[in-house]
This record gives C-alpha cells, sequence and structure tokens, in this order.
C-alpha cells in the first residue's frame, strides 16, 4: 500500500453489475446484502503451503538484490522474472507493459487465461513492488502470492469459463499509484467497457489484521463477501485503504472495483480486537514499510481465508456448467483463549454447507502441546450444525501459547484456527511486576542508555518528577530502555501498561522518520512514530499472558534520523497479574 492518501473526487457510485456477456444467459444482478450464492462448480481450496512457498521466493529475492523489491530495483525486476516465468509455464498469455510514466520505469505483468470472452473480463490485480526499506513480504508479497496461486490453480483446474480472467501484478504503486494508471490509461473505452469488474488485493497477511473489504456494499464486492460471510468474519469496509491503492485507478475509470485488505498502519479497535482476536489499540501491520516485514510477518490463517476468497469470486464470477460439488466451511468462536493448568475451556466450532447439498463433517484438532487434549460434542456434524470444543490441560502441560488447527473432513477437508495459551496452576500472586516503573528511584532496575532516566523540566513527568526520555536529539541516535521481569503463573490478566508522550517537530504525515519500538520477550508489542504525536501522554496497554510463568526481558527502543527531533517520553510502566 502506497504511503499517502490521495485526495478522493466526489465520484457516482457505480452500480453496474457484473453483468453476462451477450452470448450467455440474462441473470440478474445479486443485491450485495444477499445470502452467499453457490457458484455454478464449487471453488477448489487453495493451499496456502504453495501461497508460502511464493512468499519464499519473494523474501529470497529481495535478500538477494539489496534486501528490498522496490520498483526500478534489481529486486523488483527478479520478481517480475518469477511471476511471469511461472505464468507462461501454466499456459497464460503473459504481457510485459513498461510503465514509462513510472518514476522508477519497470514493467506491469498482465497475464490473460485464453478462454472465454474477450469482451466480458473480470481482473484481479496487486502490486508487486514494495519500498526500500525492507523485503516486502506483506505489503505486498501477499496479494501478489494469493493471485499467483490462484492463477495457477485456475490452470490446472482448466475449468469451463463464461467469463475472460485477467490477472495483473503492478509496479510503482508505492509512489502513487502509477502502474496501474498507466495501464488504465492505455486502454481504449471499448477496452475499458469489457472490464466488467476489477478486484485489488493488498496486504492480505498483516499480523494484527482484520478482515476489510473494498466498498463492501456494493454489487461487485458480494462473491468476496459472501465467501468472508460463509466463515462468519463479518468483514468491515477498508476505510484505511480508500483511494490508496491499485483499485482506485479503475475506480477513476468509471469500472467497478472491490478487493480484499488485512489493514496496515491504523489501529485495531476494541470492538475488532473481540470480533477477530488480535491486540486492540495496536497497528494492523506492526511491520508496514519497514525492514521487519519478513516472511516472519505473515498471518496464515490470513492469508489463506484471502486466497480461498479469490478463489471462489473467480468461480462465481467466471466458471460455469456442472453439477455443484458438495462443499462446507468451518469457524470457531472464539477464536482465541486460555487455560490454566489443571483446567479446561470451552469454544463453539460452527459449519456452513457453502455448495451443494449438506453432508457429514467429522471433526478433529492438531497442534495442540504436550499434556493438552481437544475433544468435540459432538464429534461429527452435518454441515450447517456446530459443536462444542472443550481443550484440556494436565497438570504438567506445556506452557505458552500455540495454534491449534481445528479441521472438519468431508468430501473435502476445511480448516480454522485457534490460539490457546496455557498458564501455570496454583494461587495467582498477583500484583505489579515491573520494577520503578515511575523511574523515581532513577535508573533502578532498569538498564539504559546514559541519559535517558532524567527529571529534566524540558519534558515534564507524568506523575512524580522522573520519567524516561528516548531520543529528541535531531540527530542519528538509538537509545534503550529495558528490565526482566517475571510474570506469575495462574492468573487470569495480564495486562501490561505505560503512558507514552511523543513531541516532534518533524511536519511530514505521511513518513514514520523516527519510531519508538516496544518489545517484551521475542514479541514486538508495537511500533510507535513521529506519526502519532500527541498532546500530553496516551495510555498504552497490552494483554502479555502469553508469558504467564516466565521470565522475560522488557524493551523499549527508539531511533532517530539525522535530522528534526523526535522525543518518544515514557512514565508509569506497569506489569499488572491477577
Amino acid at each position: 500500500m502506497k504511503r499517502r492518501t490521495l485526495a478522493i473526487a466526489a465520484v457516482t457510485a457505480v452500480t453496474l453489475a457484473l453483468a453476462a456477456s451477450p452470448a450467455s444467459a440474462t441473470t440478474t444482478a445479486r443485491p450485495a446484502t444477499a445470502a452467499p450464492a453457490v457458484a455454478a462448480l464449487a471453488a477448489p481450496d487453495v493451499q496456502v503451503s504453495n501461497v508460502q512457498a511464493h512468499l519464499a521466493q519473494f523474501q529470497s529475492i529481495a535478500t538477494s538484490n539489496g534486501g528490498n523489491r522496490r520498483a526500478g530495483s534489481a529486486g523488483y525486476t527478479a520478481s517480475v522474472a518469477y511471476v511471469k516465468s511461472k505464468l507462461q509455464a501454466a499456459g497464460y498469455t503473459v504481457t510485459e507493459q513498461t510503465c514509462t510514466s513510472c518514476t522508477y520505469q519497470g514493467n506491469n505483468v498482465i497475464a490473460e487465461w485464453p478462454q472465454g470472452p474477450t469482451t466480458d473480463v473480470v481482473m484481479f490485480g496487486a502490486h508487486l513492488d514494495g519500498v526500500s526499506a525492507g523485503p516486502a513480504i506483506n505489503d505486498n508479497g501477499s496479494g501478489s502470492s494469493v493471485l499467483l496461486e490462484n492463477a495457477l490453480v485456475l490452470a490446472q483446474q482448466n475449468p469451463t469459463m463464461t467469463k475472460r480472467v485477467r490477472f495483473a501484478w503492478w509496479n510503482g504503486e508505492e509512489q502513487g499509484l502509477q502502474g496501474s494508471k498507466f495501464y488504465v490509461n492505455s486502454l481504449t473505452t471499448a477496452q475499458k467497457g469489457y472490464i466488467k469488474g476489477y478486484y485489488n488485493f493488498d496486504m492480505v497477511s498483516s499480523t494484527n489484521g482484520g478482515y476489510f473489504i473494498n466498498r463492501l456494499t456494493s454489487t461487485t464486492s458480494a462473491p468476496l463477501k459472501a465467501y468472508w460471510d460463509s466463515l462468519g468474519l463479518s468483514p468491515e469496509e477498508n476505510v484505511e485503504g480508500q483511494g490508496r491503492s491499485d483499485d482506485y485507478s479503475f475506480q477513476q475509470a468509471g469500472i467497478p472495483t472491490s478487493g480484499y485488505a488485512m489493514g496496515a498502519s491504523a489501529r485495531k479497535t476494541s470492538s475488532q480486537a473481540s470480533k477477530w482476536g488480535g491486540t486492540a489499540n495496536a497497528a494492523y501491520d506492526p511491520c508496514y514499510h519497514s525492514s521487519c516485514d519478513t516472511t516472519n510477518n505473515v498471518n496464515a490463517t490470513g492469508l489463506n481465508r484471502s486466497a480461498d476468497g479469490v478463489a471462489y469470486a473467480i468461480w462465481d464470477l467466471a466458471v460455469g456448467g456442472g453439477t455443484p460439488t458438495n462443499d462446507f466451511s468451518v469457524a470457531v468462536s472464539p477464536t482465541a483463549g486460555g487455560v490454566v493448568r489443571g483446567g479446561s475451556t470451552t469454544a463453539t466450532v460452527s459449519t456452513a454447507t457453502t455448495s451443494g447439498s449438506a453432508q457429514t463433517v467429522a471433526l478433529s484438532a492438531s497442534g495442540a502441546p504436550s499434556g493438552v487434549t481437544v475433544s468435540f460434542s459432538p464429534s461429527s456434524v452435518t454441515s450447517g450444525g456446530s459443536a462444542t470444543m472443550t481443550v484440556s490441560a494436565s497438570s504438567s502441560a506445556s506452557l505458552g501459547s500455540f495454534t491449534l488447527t481445528v479441521t472438519g473432513t468431508g468430501s473435502a477437508t476445511r480448516t480454522a484456527s485457534y490460539t490457546l495459551t496455557v498458564t501455570g496452576t496454583g494461587s495467582c500472586t498477583g500484583g505489579q511486576v515491573v520494577g520503578n516503573g515511575g523511574f523515581e528511584s532513577g535508573a533502578t532496575v532498569w538498564t539504559a542508555t546514559s541519559g535517558v532516566i532524567t527529571n529534566s523540566s524540558s519534558q515534564p513527568a507524568r506523575t512524580g518528577s522522573y520519567k524516561a526520555w528516548l531520543n529528541g536529539n535531531g540527530s542519528t541516535s538509538t537509545d534503550t530502555l529495558s528490565q526482566s521481569v517475571t510474570v506469575p503463573a495462574g492468573c487470569s490478566s495480564y495486562a501490561l501498561a505505560f503512558y507514552l508522550h511523543i513531541d516532534t517537530t518533524e511536519r511530514t504525515t505521511t513518513v514514520a522518520y523516527d519510531k519508538l519500538v516496544v518489545q517484551i520477550g521475542s514479541t514486538t508489542l508495537a511500533t510507535y512514530s513521529n506519526l502519532n504525536k500527541a498532546t500530553g501522554y496516551t495510555l498504552r496497554s497490552f494483554d502479555v499472558g502469553a508469558y504467564a510463568g516466565q521470565t522475560v526481558t522488557l524493551k523499549f527502543t527508539g531511533t532517530e534520523d539525522a535530522s528534526l527531533q523526535t522525543s518518544f517520553v515514557i512514565d508509569d510502566v506497569t506489569l499488572q497479574a491477577s
């Protein structure tokens, strides 16, 4: 996703349905709020492991080419070659279009499956370029890989087509949607009219992500929404991404658009965290436009749901003929839970018939750690029904957080993920475990860069006289603040909290020049920057129950570039167990 939101002119809502070609039977457009329709043939299950293999290739390409895949770089050129070679081997008609008006001249990759009427096209696109800060795996190796694997699956299945399917990978999105604008401007009026819908996929594996759809209530979005609705995800409008990715180029040309996204630097709300899991008040992607956007920055569950949703849309819109195949979906609610040693917890496993007729679905689970058992009541359901999943931990169960895979087996195999946190037994000792959290005892307990813990009046403390003041130099610097904390076992709540004041002289509203990274153990909880500046202190809080029973390091790292200061001022740090 590009850095800066474009000014969006008022555009009359496009209500054109994805019409059938003149040679096919006339159909009535579905309202966006209709129940999920059944595709003429059931869409295949796109294997997320294959999508991840493409991500690994993009990571390797970046590593071998200066660490990034920015437009105009050797990494971008190698990415184009990788995608093109896969598509040509699968039988696609592939065109490389040089974007001569792009800031960094590079090629768009356009691939067309050579079946279906050429005057009745549905198009699926993602930007292939990244930023120079890192390998750009979520932004946007994820969308690029989801589309590439869907293209390969379509070629392998080779179904009868009612529409022409065209895929695109764009150059120069990060410089202002340049590649997609160039492509759209190269089309004649008639060629634009042939495109009945454009679907965009940008950042579809954000680690703290949500489930967002572009133009959620439009007719165009109906197949994307239908699939995620079948999983019980209750997707929301992609407000953050409006005008910021390549669908905007098509929208401006009057072409109906939609697409999937899981979020960038905006913060997840409490209600979204309750609905989808994850951390409230933290960025959807904590590695957005950063060096840590690697293959470790991938939400495999979201990636899988996006890939399968694309397949559903392709089959729903462009594949015809045959008898509907019986198929179903599986979902778990809630998607995460905790259990103490010797205890148990429950969740509901729901199924739905997504095509054909209802069928018997056998339930099982994998990924449980030593000492944890998972059972289902009933152990099998008719699709459309639900079961209670019980997770029980023995007195010696392994501690920590684990991902359970819940599997439904019928005519196909469908899965859902559940995050389990196992904590110790015994009475909760509770209390506040951070030492000298208000810094009034100076550098006691904390390990910090010289001068960070201070009573300087230039930046007032929230309470008392002392606080931790990282950076604020107006020159290249790195400051750290850390201490080792022992998180007690057996408690039901583990809340890390601190107050943060960010003061900056940076004038940009789009570029994070100076950053503060908050970590506990091996987990990055949040990244703040000059873009988060605010008057006064703001309370930041996190659930750190995954570290119950462990001794870990709590660390704050501030980095500042060569000019214009940003001060990260921290006070009243607590980790309260209860």
